[in-house]
């Protein structure tokens, strides 16, 4: 049986803006963001991986089951296949929703809907329009981890200031994040993703 491929993705000037937050953050990690109203799950998975600027493995779940890829050996049954479904699928009268980014540090989005509208200008995936506070590194150990992180780059008499310091090999600036960085990911991603078809 071969590939089944979704249609050819329209810009849209429907749009949801949608605000994420990482739950259980101080200081708080958000970003605003707008999505095409008709944005199928597996773009909307990338555009929530991409716009905090993380870059792992991700399923979307609420209180009521989720959506999510279908990994082979993973029995997870109370995932929804996100191949086919878009995120008014999803939603259904819901106006928020809580997507879980790599399981091990249990990194948890809020994500909500603030309002559905008409973009002067039509958009064919995400597109980020603010944000505050840097995305905690890959691997930290989650909300704890991150805060023990952040205290000890911030004390270099504390024992693991050096070795985070090297660990993390760069500066970080906890208030850094560039929007226009992250929009060009997101063309970069959708372009691939078309040429790939």
């Amino acid at each position: 049986m071969g590939k089944i491929t979704s249609p050819q993705r329209r810009p849209s000037a429907q749009a949801y803006r949608l605000y994420g937050e990482l739950e259980w953050m101080r200081p708080k990690v958000w970003r605003p963001f707008l999505v095409p109203i008709a944005i199928e799950l597996p773009l909307l998975h990338t555009t929530l991986l991409l716009v905090p600027g993380d870059k792992a493995d991700i399923s979307m779940s609420s209180s009521s089951g989720g959506y999510g890829r279908r990994e082979p050996g993973l029995a997870l049954a109370e995932v929804i296949d996100e191949e086919h479904g878009t995120l008014n699928d999803a939603l259904g009268a819901r106006k928020k929703f809580v997507y879980v980014y790599d399981y091990g540090d249990n990194w948890r989005h809020t994500v909500k809907v603030e309002k559905i509208g008409t973009l002067d200008a039509p958009i064919s995936s995400g597109v980020c329009i603010g944000a505050e506070n840097a995305c905690p590194p890959e691997d930290i150990g989650g909300g704890p981890g991150y805060e023990h992180f952040l205290a000890a780059l911030a004390d270099p008499s504390d024992p693991e200031h050096d070795h985070f310091k090297q660990w993390i090999g760069r500066s970080f600036d906890l208030a850094e994040f560039d929007v226009a960085q992250v929009n060009q990911r997101l063309r970069a991603h959708l372009s691939v993703e078309r040429q790939e078809r």
